[in-house]
């Protein structure tokens, strides 16, 4: 088990030029500015929450096996993807685009008083 973790933990310490070698360099060549933001805040929270489930899985015993076994892989394509994102959006000269003023929210309509039905008279067997 030892061995296994430290076999590991090289990949641990695998440098950002390595990060490119899981992801398909023209992916993003085609896409103009506005298909690249949406992508872009994609990968930002993939990568945060990969980070995440890393280091709540290293706090537990075994953690750091589970942590590279499990998300390594997937945090390496998602930086790697990131990367190759960050230089179209360089390359296209992207700026993100302002996020919308807040509205004033439209007011509530305010609840009508409740009114009690009158209640069912009788004549006979129909009901009125």
């Amino acid at each position: 088990m030892l061995a296994l973790a430290l076999a590991l933990s090289g990949c641990a310490e695998m440098s950002d030029s390595w990060t490119t070698a899981f992801v398909d360099p023209a992916k993003y060549e085609l896409y103009d500015c506005k298909q690249l933001e949406p992508e872009r805040k994609s990968l930002a929270n993939r990568e945060a929450e990969l980070q995440g489930l890393m280091a709540k899985a290293d706090t537990g015993v075994g953690g750091p096996v589970v942590s590279e076994l499990a998300y390594r892989n997937d945090y390496i394509q998602v930086r790697g993807q990131a990367r190759l994102l960050e230089e179209a959006w360089r390359k296209n000269k992207c700026h993100e685009t302002p996020a919308p003023a807040a509205a004033t929210p439209a007011p509530t309509p305010t609840p009508s008083p409740k009114v009690r039905a009158a209640p069912l008279s009788r004549a006979g067997s129909a009901v009125y």
